[in-house]
């Protein structure tokens, strides 16, 4: 892609960004009158404008994808007035072009002592990821309670869990765990916008799972962050793992996840799976395979 046409998609990315977070802000949450006639949802533009500073005009033109130069101190107002959590304003900030963020690129390899860690984290469940959910590296725990996930031929968390059919997918609410995946992935994408692989993943995954392409098009962001995970296998039962994330030091933009049983049955259940990995779906290998399963998590 071109510089030319890099500003431009990424000018479209910031356009698009602001209008979905300008539309969830009713005006009663900034203080404003509710007004009549309203024609689309939250704020209008102008008052995004009077409330962060700026002018209405100026305003406009950044949600119309205008090639505008905007300030760090103008973001600032915007983000604030916008009510963006710390991992909008660097998606934000980024999108719009703000030097001082760095334009971070991935490793595909991982340094050997990275392989040492995970193991020394038995019994835990550990992987480490990259910043588009591609799977590293993982431990013997972890294989045990995804071992058709580790085995693919394409591991990538994202896709695994659009794509999987319902009886192979283990976790309890598949949609409350892959929203904020693809909001993290969204966060990600916006420093890889340039970038084929990025690009292409995200278009194949759109005509692959309308569910993805429905939640990828809400344009939320998120950054990494503690979670409790419920799975569910016919071996043991339900499993509650609480999620670390933690970045691994020399490695641009991936993540070491350790997974931790939340309570002592859940304790011995991981233990049990790690020494018996789980095949938890009777359906043939091939139908495992990335892009032949159906997408239906609702």
């Amino acid at each position: 892609m071109s510089s030319h046409g890099l500003q431009s998609q990424l000018r479209s990315e910031l356009a698009t960004f602001l209008r979905s977070r300008r539309e969830r802000i009713t005006p009663q949450d900034v203080g404003l009158p509710p007004g009549i006639r309203r024609r689309t949802p939250g704020l209008r533009r102008e008052e995004v404008a009077l409330l962060a500073g700026v002018g209405v005009t100026w305003y406009t033109w950044l949600e119309q994808g205008r090639p505008i130069n905007p300030s760090v101190q103008v973001l600032n107002a915007i983000a604030r007035t916008l009510r963006l959590d710390h991992a909008e304003r660097e998606h934000l900030y980024r999108l719009a072009g703000v030097p001082s963020l760095p334009t971070l690129e991935e490793r595909e390899s991982l340094e050997p002592q990275i392989q040492l860690v995970l193991d020394t984290l038995n019994p835990f469940a550990a992987a480490v990821y990259s910043s588009r959910f591609d799977l590293l590296a993982w431990n013997s725990t972890f294989n045990g309670l995804f071992p058709s996930f580790s085995a693919a031929s394409c591991r990538n968390a994202v896709w695994e869990h659009f794509t999987s059919p319902p009886c192979c997918n283990p976790f309890v609410d598949p949609m409350a765990e892959v929203r904020p995946m693809v909001a993290m992935l969204r966060a990600a994408f916006g420093r890889h916008l340039s970038d084929p692989a990025w690009t292409g993943f995200v278009h194949r995954l759109s005509e692959r799972s309308s569910d993805f392409a429905r939640i990828w098009s809400a344009h939320d962001v998120a950054s990494p962050g503690p979670h409790i995970k419920i799975l569910r296998y016919a071996e043991v039962g339900d499993l509650h793992l609480t999620t670390t994330t933690l970045t691994v030091t020399g490695v641009p933009e991936a993540r070491m996840v350790i997974y931790a049983p939340a309570d002592e049955a859940s304790k011995a259940r991981l233990a049990h799976l790690a020494a018996h990995p789980s095949r938890h779906c009777s359906l043939p290998d091939h139908l495992h395979e990335p892009g032949d399963a159906g997408d239906d998590l609702r």
